[in-house]
């Protein structure tokens, strides 16, 4: 634990009810944090020609969920990448709790406490589920090669590692799978997988790659609590999505990227009236709230008219003819999840079930 975390901590501080401003100053691109985890700077990133990656400055506050939209291709899996060492940048900078890792191999990153999960799972199908979680854990002395041999060296601590899966495994509801291969899991149930195995780390900066892509409705709910516990428990959350209704209900800040640059920050409530986000996603209709129900229905029928639209191609992105527009709350996981704006492997992802724990 940081001494800042250290220090919050004897405080009292409810990370859950903290109302103290998250800026310094006014809400803009780049703006300064009053105590952020990550800082980035001048950090690019290109493709040829395109330019995937163009940040000037973010920083990403500590104790709080933080939201990472842009439309399709504006380069949010790519800062992803780069910060957590899975991508070498063109050129830029960042620290985590004030050290840089620049540079720094991504399972070096994980070990000080920065991990990420995958827009598509990233699970060790031949391995059961609770050997997938044993993997996630750090300072295994059984993995060198001289201390295999000798269980007496390494049994104890497997022990600890074992002991700390099973709470997660319960606490996710996967403990009645634990000793069945990775592979038979539903979609939904690989993702709860994947962000219980990423806590095995104990780490105090978790990214989620859109983890509510593929996700059967019936655990959506329950994927969202969990999210929300991260918080309760002392961790930082960043995560890319781009169901604006998830992101309302429970991002305390939003960061928007497009064309590789952040164009936008601040709450949830402000961000998505910003004309500057709604052209962003739609190229026009400023008087849009992305967050509000009603006003995305008006613009589905007033693009629907429009001969000129993309709404109903495949390029329609955000929004689409199809769309459900899900209202979530907290009783229970009655939540739709609308397939806009996924890609062609994440709609399959989406037709697997998840009867095992609807």
């Amino acid at each position: 634990m940081s001494k800042h975390s250290e220090e919050s901590m004897e405080a009292g501080v409810d990370y859950m009810t903290d109302t103290r401003p998250i800026a310094v100053g006014e809400n803009t691109p780049g703006c300064k944090k009053r105590d952020p985890i990550v800082v980035a700077e001048n950090v690019t990133r290109s493709f040829g020609g395109i330019n995937a990656v163009d940040v000037d400055y973010l920083e990403i506050p500590r104790h709080k969920i933080t939201a990472l939209i842009g439309p399709n291709g504006a380069g949010k899996t790519t800062l992803f990448n780069l910060l957590t060492g899975f991508d070498t940048p063109n050129s830029g900078k960042w620290q985590f709790e004030g050290h840089s890792i620049a540079g720094v191999s991504s399972y070096k990153v994980a070990r000080m406490g920065m991990v990420r999960t995958f827009q598509l799972t990233k699970v060790m199908g031949k391995l059961t589920v609770m050997e997938n979680m044993r993997l996630g854990a750090s300072n295994q002395p059984g993995e060198r090669l001289s201390k295999a041999l000798f269980k007496n060296i390494w049994g104890g601590r497997e022990k600890e590692i074992t002991e700390h899966a099973n709470v997660l495994l319960e606490k996710f509801k996967l403990d009645t799978k634990k000793d069945d291969y990775a592979a038979s899991l539903s979609g939904g149930q690989r993702k709860l997988l994947e962000m219980a195995r990423s806590l095995m780390v104990r780490p105090k900066l978790v990214m989620l790659d859109e983890p509510m892509a593929g996700v059967n409705p019936a655990l959506t709910q329950s994927l969202l609590d969990h999210i929300k516990n991260l918080k309760s428990e002392g961790m930082t959350v960043l995560f890319v999505e781009h169901d604006m209704h998830m992101v309302r209900h429970i991002a305390d800040w939003v960061v928007v990227m497009a064309e590789g640059k952040i164009v936008a920050e601040g709450p949830p409530g402000e961000v998505m009236k910003d004309p500057a986000v709604i052209d962003a996603y739609l190229g026009a209709h400023h008087d849009v709230d992305l967050g509000d129900t009603e006003g995305i229905r008006e613009l589905e029928q007033e693009l629907a008219a429009d001969e000129e639209s993309i709404v109903g191609t495949e390029n329609a992105g955000m929004i689409a003819l199809d769309a459900t527009v899900p209202t979530i709350t907290e009783a229970g996981p009655d939540t739709a999840r609308t397939d806009a704006g996924r890609t062609d492997a994440q709609r399959t992802d989406a037709g697997r079930t998840d009867k095992d724990n609807a």
